[in-house]
C-alpha cells in the first residue's frame, strides 16, 4: 500500500481533528453513559491542540517539539483509543467512537511518508 500522508497534510488536519475531539462529546453525545468517555475525548483534543501548536511543522505556532515526536505521540493516542473501550467499559456509541478514531489515527501514522519529515521552521 502506498504511503501518502505527508508532514504538510498532517499539519493541516491536526487542528480540525483536535477541535473535533473537543466538540464530539457535545455534538454526538459521546460519554452520556460514561463520564470517562466524555472527558477523555475533550482532554485529548486539548492536548492535541497543544501538541500541534508546539510541533516543528507547517502549522506549529511555537515549534519546539520534533515532528517525529509528534508522530510517536499520535501512535500512542491511537493505541490508547483502541484500548479505552476495553479498559473503561465503553459500550455502544462510545465504544464505536473510540475504536474508529483510534484505528483512524493509527492508519494516519502508519500511512505517513517517512522520508518527508523536515524541519518546517529552520533556525535563523
Amino acid at each position: 500500500m502506498s504511503k501518502f500522508v505527508t508532514q504538510k497534510l498532517h499539519a493541516y488536519i491536526d487542528y480540525p481533528v483536535a477541535l473535533g475531539l473537543i466538540a464530539a462529546p457535545f455534538v454526538l453525545g459521546i460519554g452520556m453513559d460514561n463520564a470517562i468517555a466524555f472527558a477523555l475525548s475533550i482532554a485529548t483534543g486539548i492536548a492535541a491542540l497543544l501538541l500541534t501548536a508546539l510541533t516543528d511543522h507547517e502549522t506549529g505556532l511555537l515549534p519546539v517539539l520534533p515532528y517525529k515526536f509528534h508522530l510517536a505521540v499520535d501512535g500512542l493516542v491511537g493505541a490508547a483509543f483502541v484500548a479505552a473501550p476495553f479498559l473503561f467499559g465503553f459500550t455502544g456509541l462510545d465504544m464505536a467512537y473510540y475504536l474508529v478514531i483510534g484505528a483512524t489515527v493509527l492508519a494516519v501514522v502508519g500511512l505517513h511518508k517517512g522520508d518527508d519529515v523536515i524541519v518546517a521552521h529552520p533556525a535563523e
